[in-house]
């Protein structure tokens, strides 16, 4: 089995840096498992690492798709697959970090999607929805009853929300993947740690970062990004962070409310993120731990993966 060390956690939890301080410990070459670093031109808002960082320890799936362009969780699968394959070839470990967790979880258990209908027939579901159900309704259902579906499926997409919530309701099962086991087999000789913190602390660090992306330029960014043309209900635009800009750009709201939502939002996030992984029982959790003589996060990590692939 290839070898692979995991990291993931709420938004703004410290992933990134812990990702680069166990590279240069190990030797590592990293894999991002965000959905949204791999568009290209969305750098402030998405939280990529730098261009010096990016030299110094090579990283992979990151500014491999134009915004407007489609990135599934298939298309994940398949590349950071390929990419691990790689890194183990060179004798080296990857590093696979990110927030997204549909992305990690599909690609350490092996997930398998089924396809998506071209065309959808009509069905008793499709007729006893009225019009007037607004989408968003629709997508809120489906992520209740089924949220590995919900979270491949645009809140937007009323036709294949109304699908899944068909299949659910008529064929009691999940349209969404084959695989998904309560005591699941991963497919990698892996290490998975989970960063953690009080909430309160993590909305802090949520509210510094929106507010240093904003002093780094992230307006301007968002700008740009809507006058090369972007679609504004392309899957790039639905990155928080964004869409808020983008409607504020629009003249919908002020630059103050934009900001706002965005630090909202990114809150909300993070809360659907610890759900999330919290599902996933082979994760070990780590803390940020404070005060003199304290154990870093690293050093907590850096221990464990020592011994899981026994490093000296």
């Amino acid at each position: 089995m290839n070898r692979l060390i995991v990291i993931v956690g709420p938004t703004a939890s410290g992933k990134s840096a812990l990702a680069l301080e166990l590279a240069r410990h190990f030797g590592c070459e990293i894999i991002s498992g965000d959905s949204m670093c791999v568009y290209q031109g969305m750098d402030i808002g998405t939280a990529k690492p730098s261009q010096a960082e990016r030299q110094e320890i090579p990283h992979h799936l990151i500014d491999i798709r134009k915004p407007g362009e489609s990135f599934s969780v298939v298309d994940f699968q398949q590349l950071a697959t390929s990419a691990i394959e790689s890194i183990n070839e060179r004798g080296k470990i990857p590093l696979l970090v990110g927030g997204t967790g549909l992305y990690v979880q599909a690609l350490l258990e092996g997930y398998q999607f089924n396809p998506t209908p071209n065309t959808d027939p009509r069905s008793e579901l499709d007729i006893n929805i009225p019009e007037s159900v607004v989408t968003s309704v629709l997508h809120d259902k489906l992520n209740s009853v089924d949220p590995v579906a919900a979270a491949r499926i645009h809140p937007n997409d009323r036709k294949r929300i109304q699908r899944a919530l068909e299949v659910v309701t008529a064929e009691h099962r999940s349209i969404s993947c084959d695989k998904i086991s309560p005591d699941p087999t991963l497919l990698f000789d892996c290490i998975v740690f989970g960063l953690s913190m009080e909430r309160q602390d993590l909305y802090r660090r949520i509210d510094a970062r929106v507010d240093r992306m904003l002093e780094a330029g992230l307006v301007a960014e968002v700008k740009s990004l809507m006058l090369q043309g972007v679609p504004a209900d392309s899957t790039a635009f639905q990155a928080i962070g964004y869409k808020e800009i983008a409607a504020c750009l629009e003249g919908e709201v002020s630059l103050e409310e934009a900001v706002a939502r965005v630090k909202q939002s990114s809150r909300r996030y993070a809360k659907r993120q610890l759900t999330w992984f919290r599902r996933m029982s082979y994760i070990r959790w780590i803390g940020q731990v404070e005060g003199p003589g304290a154990i870093t996060t690293f050093q907590m990590a850096a221990s464990q993966v020592a011994e899981k692939f026994a490093i000296k």
